[in-house]
């Protein structure tokens, strides 16, 4: 189950990431460009479930308190 955690959650993050690296690169923004691709990077590097929904929370929260 804990594999199947992991897939459907890095499945989830890496969606988001693409759309704030699309959205960044419309708007050149770099904030949501940057983490639009951190998104999409960081899930090969969980090994745990609790730290990649930890990770992930704080990254999909960064444009939103990060204005550029």
């Amino acid at each position: 189950m804990d594999s199947a955690s992991i897939l459907l959650w890095s499945v989830l993050f890496s969606a988001i990431g693409m759309g704030y690296f699309i959205y960044g690169k419309r708007q050149q923004a770099l904030v949501p460009l940057c983490t639009g691709l951190a998104l999409c990077i960081f899930p090969y590097f969980m090994t745990s479930v609790t730290a990649l929904l930890i990770v992930g929370v704080l990254l999909v929260a960064v444009p939103y308190f990060i204005r550029s």
